[in-house]
């Protein structure tokens, strides 16, 4: 049959053929005024449906052939058309059997090009109406033992070839199995057909696509493959976070069952949850639901992105530790449950290393935590890294042991240093826990304590009424061996620090100057040497280079001087300290409290009393001689 002139009027829809209509089909608030014929030529549920209608005589007369008589013959092609259309108008007012289609699948627009088949014309099939044209051609039973070539096995051979072998397509299609087709499009398999082909074609895809960037580690990309992706807004995953909870629920279950990637299902959840969950995403790539869901239905899709993250730890640590943090920032305001914030912190700990200072810092939500942050919750967090930590370092021998776990420490170490620097200006941040955080890492964690005598010199500022003791307890946490020079420097002029801690942090002090001067002789004997050995070879440029050598020896010389002076002065320090403890302890036995007197002296430190008074500068180490080279003149 020839295609066939199409047209619609308001909520009419028309074929012009040059013959009266003599059907009227209802879908939804569209009426279609059709002919008999095609229509029962492909469709077995129309064809019986025409049949049961029984035949109408009333027709109102029309005028419109005594004025197409009364016309020109000169009237050209256009008129006629016009001509036509108004008779078509007015053939609309003769009563016509009509037929309702309640509940067809894909509506109005769906059943135009159902119809447009019927007629021959040409149909343009998508992704997006194919599927509804599947479940429509089965409503209306176009199949191929009504009608060759019919449009059931049409839409259906355009899914297996075309639509199925895309990724995109696929999803796409999925898509538009939501709402009221969802059913049919249930019952006939359809849904499940597209959820299998999208898990299939999963792990085809890019994994750069579902972050919008290449994802990299440690500065290089994990693939050059991955670097050759030209990022797009459309990606597949934006198409995958435009479906509803239920059926995304399916995909996710079925990309598990089908193998796919650990960083592909936990870039689409984050994709997923970013787009759906108000407040978890700043980004404007993704535009905002029109309807905000309400606190239940937010629950319910925090609950099921938490409970689908992968347990493994994937190669995007970055984005997800930031992301992970958003979530339990969102799972606090919203009261989910607990085993989702067990969950969601156990995946936090296994990649900790790669968060940062400002994700930790989660304010307290519950009105019975004192604290402006939550501590609990980062405790939880960091036993659950140092649990995960010892488990591995065990099982995986292959990873260089000691360097492979203090590689992961040494950035955690960091970053506890750091919160802890934060939360000490907290007034409601108890001394016991200040230190039972600080303790929970081991020592390799921290290669200086530098960080640590920071955010122990800002909690003794911000908390200047606590008591000596406690004073004493939050300083023991650190080890003054660990400060660098600078950090000693600082401290033994703390007056904020006990007595205790100065004396120790002079001691450790002092031992890093002998240390620093014994490094020095070294250092210019070694230097002397060489010197000398090139001077006995290059016998015509000895006395330049001596000459040299004398001058650099010289400076050095200086340089020792000055720092024999410094330990001097330490020394001195450290012997009017003693004297003033031993004072104490002679004042307590003149008073007959001879208990008290060893008390005070155990508080103020003679721990190292022996080590600190009694050295001298004898015991500094002088240079060996070296025998002098005469030089003749």
């Amino acid at each position: 049959m020839a295609p066939e002139k199409i047209s619609s009027k308001g909520q009419a829809w028309f074929c012009t053929t040059g013959l009266p209509s003599d059907i009227v089909i209802e879908v939804g608030e569209m009426s279609f005024h059709l002919h008999k014929f095609p229509l029962m030529s492909r469709s077995k549920k129309l064809n019986l449906l025409i049949l049961d209608q029984k035949p109408l005589t009333k027709q109102k007369p029309s005028n419109s052939k005594n004025e197409i008589e009364e016309e020109d013959d000169d009237e050209d092609e256009e008129e006629e058309e016009r001509d036509e259309l108004e008779e078509e108008e007015e053939i609309q007012e003769v009563e016509l059997p009509r037929i309702s289609l309640p509940n067809f699948p894909g509506g109005p627009e769906i059943f135009e090009i159902a119809a447009k088949f019927c007629y021959g014309v040409k149909i343009d099939m998508t992704p997006s109406n194919s599927i509804p044209l599947h479940c429509a051609s089965d409503y209306l039973e176009m199949t191929e033992e009504f009608s060759a070539e019919n449009l059931l096995s049409r839409t259906d051979r355009f899914l297996s070839q075309s639509v199925f072998r895309n990724l995109k397509d696929s999803l796409k299609a999925l898509k538009s199995c939501e709402g009221e087709i969802l059913s049919i499009a249930e019952q006939l398999g359809l849904v499940q057909r597209c959820i299998d082909a999208i898990a299939s074609r999963a792990n085809s895809s890019d994994l750069s696509s579902l972050f919008g960037w290449p994802i990299t580690e440690k500065g290089s990309t994990t693939s050059s493959l991955r670097q050759k992706t030209v990022i797009r807004s459309d990606t597949w995953v934006d198409e995958l976070a435009g479906l509803s909870l239920p059926i995304y629920t399916r995909v996710i279950l079925a990309m598990k069952s089908k193998n796919v990637t650990p960083d592909l299902i936990e870039g689409s959840l984050i994709s997923y949850a970013k787009r759906t969950i108000p407040g978890l995403s700043r980004s404007t790539r993704h535009n905002a639901p029109v309807l905000v869901p309400s606190e239940d239905e937010q629950r319910e899709l925090l609950q099921t992105v938490i409970s689908n993250l992968p347990k493994e730890k994937t190669s995007a640590g970055l984005n997800t530790a930031k992301f992970l943090f958003g979530l339990l920032r969102t799972v606090s305001i919203l009261h989910a449950s607990e085993s989702s914030r067990n969950s969601l912190e156990k995946k936090i700990a296994s990649q900790l290393e790669h968060a940062t200072l400002d994700d930790l810092l989660i304010p307290s939500y519950s009105c019975l935590v004192e604290t402006l942050y939550d501590v609990d919750c980062v405790e939880r967090i960091l036993r659950g890294f140092l649990e995960g930590l010892e488990r591995n370092g065990e099982g995986n021998e292959e990873r260089n042991g000691e360097d492979w776990v203090t590689r992961r420490l040494v950035p955690v170490g960091k970053l506890i240093d750091g919160y802890l620097a934060e939360i000490a200006t907290d007034l409601n941040l108890r001394p016991e826990r200040f230190c039972d955080l600080a303790l929970m890492l081991p020592d390799q964690a921290r290669i200086v304590d530098d960080g640590l005598y920071r955010a122990i010199d800002i909690y003794l500022k911000a908390h200047p009424g606590i008591t000596e003791e406690d004073k004493e307890r939050v300083t023991s946490v650190m080890d003054y061996q660990k400060l660098t020079l600078e950090a000693c420097t600082h401290a033994a002029q703390n007056e904020r620090l006990p007595l205790r801690a100065v004396v120790q942090v002079l001691f450790f002090e002092q031992l890093q100057l002998r240390r620093a001067i014994t490094r020095t002789i070294f250092a210019t004997e070694e230097q002397a040497e060489s010197e000398a050995e090139a001077a006995g070879e290059q016998t015509r440029e000895v006395g330049t280079s001596w000459r040299a050598a004398v001058r650099g020896n010289q400076l050095l010389r200086l340089d020792m001087d000055s720092m024999r002076s410094r330990v001097q002065e330490l020394e001195k320090e450290c012997t009017t300290m003693r004297k003033a403890i031993e004072r104490i302890d002679k004042r307590g036995e003149e008073e007959g409290d001879a208990k008290k007197g060893s008390m005070v002296a155990k508080r103020f430190g003679c721990k190292f009393r022996t080590q600190v008074c009694d050295s001298q500068q004898r015991t500094v180490v002088a240079p060996p001689r070296r025998p002098r080279i005469e030089q003749s003149p």
